[in-house]
């Protein structure tokens, strides 16, 4: 939570006129009372914080009285005191508590898409919620109206009593969070120090070739109409394909199924790419092509890898009578050829026979 200066002095139990010494007692006074290592209660850890970004905030600022310092450095909640006693020690120790909260906040967001809109690249829209600090009150919750405390007496601690009204230690002022300076629970945000969620749209393009479990990052100071006011990191899921597999190459490969007899008499036929369909020129004495440039990038932005296809020849199981008496006709036309207009590999195959046969006999003994 950030504090603006008044918050500052407030959170220390200070009002806002208070010099340096006063500045280095309260904060002495209250870090011994809630060091993690002295005091054991749930809220200390985050009242230590407080303390600590209370101090830091009051030095950048600047004391109201320089005299007077005496090299005192503020406490990090889960360690000692740091030696040294320059201003530039001492904000880095206050700040080491409190200095994650003032960098900028990071929206973290998962985005799903296709193989093909990860190979191209798109724009994708982001919608979501976002909850803000209060601008009235930058976070705090209240305003500091100056005084004591009128439930504390500004001492920032109230008596604890058991059953019968023995006093049995202090507790710290609910109304003052310890501070002892009287403060106003502020209208706009009801005391939460958070606005109510509001709806962001932004679009962003991915570039083309991101690949499953990429980040990328979005930069909320250029992002203009409905983003969040803040920066955003995306984490890209890229689904798993039907068709196609993606080699860390960047080589697509696809089996594709395809009617035989299309194969056999060398059509043209539809092959899906990344891209959309391409046609492709079959010839029966190949399974295997590759089309270069059709894959995915092989690295983002970069140039397109190939597209490797493999066709699985599919004949029907049981011909039509149609289809049986083509395939009749056919086979009539290679068993009734001449023997040069045959397949060398056919020739090959009868030669060998009729050399068999005349080895063996006639009847093949």
């Amino acid at each position: 939570m950030e504090l603006d200066t008044d918050n500052a002095f407030a959170e220390l139990g200070l009002a806002p006129d208070a010099t340096e010494r006063e500045v280095k007692a309260a904060w002495r006074r209250l870090a011994s009372q809630w060091h993690p290592d002295r005091n054991d209660s749930a809220g200390a850890v985050a009242r230590m914080q407080r303390i600590n970004q209370a101090f830091e905030e009051i030095r950048r600022a600047g004391f109201n009285d320089r005299a007077g310092g005496d090299g005192d450095t503020p406490v990090t909640p889960t360690g000692d005191a740091t030696d040294g006693s320059d201003a530039d020690q001492q904000a880095e120790a206050a700040s080491g508590a409190a200095g994650t909260q003032r960098q900028r906040r990071t929206l973290h967001r998962k985005l799903r898409m296709t193989l093909e809109q990860a190979a191209s690249g798109c724009i994708k829209v982001l919608r979501g919620k976002v909850t803000d600090n209060c601008a009235s009150c930058r976070g705090a919750g209240h305003h500091v109206l100056g005084g004591n405390c009128a439930k504390c007496g500004g001492s920032g601690a109230i008596p604890k009593r058991a059953f019968f009204g023995w006093p049995t230690g202090v507790a710290e002022c609910d109304a003052c969070l310890g501070g002892g300076i009287a403060r106003q629970v502020c209208a706009a945000c009801a005391g939460v120090g958070k606005m109510a969620p509001r709806s962001y749209q932004i679009n962003v393009r991915i570039p083309p070739g991101v690949r499953h479990g990429a980040l990328l990052h979005v930069d909320g100071r250029r992002v203009s109409g409905e983003g969040p006011a803040a920066d955003i990191e995306i984490r890209i899921e890229v689904s798993r394909h039907e068709f196609f597999e993606l080699d860390d190459d960047g080589t697509i490969r696809c089996e594709m199924p395809i009617d035989g007899f299309a194969w056999i008499a060398n059509r043209q036929v539809k092959v899906p790419t990344v891209t959309g369909y391409q046609m492709l020129q079959l010839s029966r004495d190949r399974l295997t092509y590759r089309l270069e440039g059709m894959g995915f990038p092989v690295q983002c932005r970069g140039p397109r890898a190939d597209h490797v296809v493999t066709l699985v020849p599919i004949f029907p199981q049981q011909l039509s009578t149609d289809q049986q008496i083509l395939l009749d006709q056919l086979s009539a036309t290679t068993l009734g050829a001449d023997e040069e207009a045959l397949d060398e590999r056919l020739r090959a195959w009868n030669r060998g026979l009729r050399g068999w046969k005349t080895a063996t006999g006639p009847d093949g003994a």
